[in-house]
């Protein structure tokens, strides 16, 4: 087969669950080697899920895997339609027998399902060891407790799962590009020395990361790029030749905008040095790739360089951040910013007089206070309406749950002793997780494929 079809169902953990329908509609009446793909896991997710898994074994993947593939696993067994995905997340093994108990219920005999596990280093490293790491960027580790450790696996892993001939294959922490460079590997049979093929997959893999903002969605912006069907935003589709060849779309008979503008703002999406994008697979040069619309929403990739893979792989370590106190109470009406104002001080004053030592950030929304520093100092200068609505929010990190609470309940307190006219207050207070990512001797990381059968 010379072309791949790759299809992305979603581009984040709770992405719109019924994308992915028409995307396997159109990949049904494509004639080539078809794929869907589920992007869902963000560093802090897979810590979630890490904690999950610590309280109930058989827990840890993606909650939403039970939403997303039963709209389209009958279709996709139907039409030979393979389905690779990161919902494993903290579970791989876990994720692959809810898929097999899902066909079950489907009715779907026969299901092949695998299994790609060894990113969490905590399975063959101590703690110590993992602290003992170079550490590239986040928080110093010092002696916060290490939730969890897993390294970004490569797009071989993800080929090797695929030649098991698994209709399914859920992984735990790939790099996000893998999951589509994987099904390119598998497919056209490229080789770790072809990297200019590499990079044009990696490039692939980048830009159908994050579903709908390939194709319109978070690149809309009224009256300046304007995005017909937002409601309706089909999600993307990439065609690759065997020789690299790629061209992005997006599904059948949907919404949404495919064109170079929105191409070229995927490609730097979360791009630190766009001359060198580091992945397991290969060092992506962006510099001298060419963007070119040949069609309605469709846009032709080309000139991606490659350089060497790096004998380190990243890992993201997550930790035990304290907790996140937050409150909110509304006003609105005649003086309500004056009113808003006085309530967000008095919030200030009460947390210094009971003896707060954290940072409090308390600021009035709605008067652009997105751009105030966390001290409440003004950073953009604008002239709010004095009878508009506003809302007061006080928010406190803290290692201590109990400073957390004692700050969103100030925001309580303003019910009765604060300003007139205070109105629907919200409270909460969540453990945090912070991350640090660190550099790991590839050789040190073992991936395994593991076919599981319905039980």
């Amino acid at each position: 087969m010379d072309r791949v079809f790759i299809g992305c169902g979603a581009g984040f953990a709770g992405d719109r669950f019924d994308a992915a329908v028409p995307v396997v509609r159109t990949l049904a009446r494509r004639d080539g080697a078809r794929f869907l793909v589920y992007e869902v896991l963000a560093e802090r997710t897979l810590a979630i899920a890490q904690k999950l898994r610590r309280e109930n074994p058989d827990a840890g993947f993606s909650p939403f895997l039970d939403l997303y593939l039963p709209l389209v696993l009958r279709e996709c067994v139907q039409h030979d339609i393979r389905i690779v995905t990161n919902m494993g997340a903290a579970n791989p093994l876990g994720a692959a027998r809810r898929v097999q108990a899902l066909a079950h219920e489907l009715g779907i005999a026969g299901l092949r399902v695998a299994a790609l596990t060894g990113d969490n280093l905590l399975d063959t490293m101590s703690a110590e060891e993992v602290r003992e790491q170079p550490l590239i960027e986040g928080l110093a580790l010092g002696d916060r407790t290490i939730i969890a450790a897993n390294a970004y696996l490569g797009a071989d892993c993800v080929a090797q799962a695929l030649s098991t001939h698994a209709h399914v294959v859920l992984v735990g922490r790939t790099t996000d590009a893998a999951l589509s460079l994987g099904p390119l590997l598998h497919v056209h049979g490229w080789q770790p020395q072809q990297l200019e093929l590499l990079a044009q997959g990696t490039a692939c893999g980048h830009l159908l990361e994050c579903g709908a903002q390939l194709t319109g969605a978070y690149f809309a912006d009224p009256g300046y790029k304007d995005v017909p069907d937002l409601a309706h935003v089909g999600f993307p589709i990439a065609e690759v030749d065997a020789d690299g060849g790629l061209v992005v779309t997006k599904a059948d008979g949907t919404g949404g905008r495919v064109n170079r503008a929105s191409v070229v703002e995927q490609l730097l999406y979360e791009v630190h040095d766009p001359f060198h994008y580091i992945t397991p697979d290969v060092v992506l040069d962006m510099g001298g790739i060419d963007v070119e619309e040949i069609g309605a929403d469709r846009v032709r990739v080309s000139g991606a360089r490659g350089k060497p893979a790096p004998a380190t792989l990243k890992a993201t370590v997550s930790v035990d951040a304290g907790w996140l106190g937050e409150g909110e109470i509304s006003y609105a009406g005649p003086n309500a910013l004056a009113r808003a104002e006085l309530a967000a001080h008095a919030v200030r004053e009460r947390c210094r007089s009971i003896g707060v030592q954290e940072t409090v950030r308390v600021e009035v929304l709605g008067t652009f206070a997105l751009f105030d520093a966390d001290d409440g100092t003004r950073r953009a200068r604008v002239h709010a309406a004095p009878d508009g609505e506003y809302r007061v929010r006080a928010a406190v990190r803290s290692r201590d749950r109990a400073t957390a609470q004692r700050v969103s309940d100030e925001v309580l307190s303003l019910y009765c002793s604060g300003p007139a006219g205070g109105a629907g207050v919200r409270q909460q207070v969540t453990p945090q997780i912070g991350t640090a990512s660190v550099l790991v001797d590839r050789r040190r990381v073992q991936p395994r494929v593991t076919l599981v059968e319905h039980r």
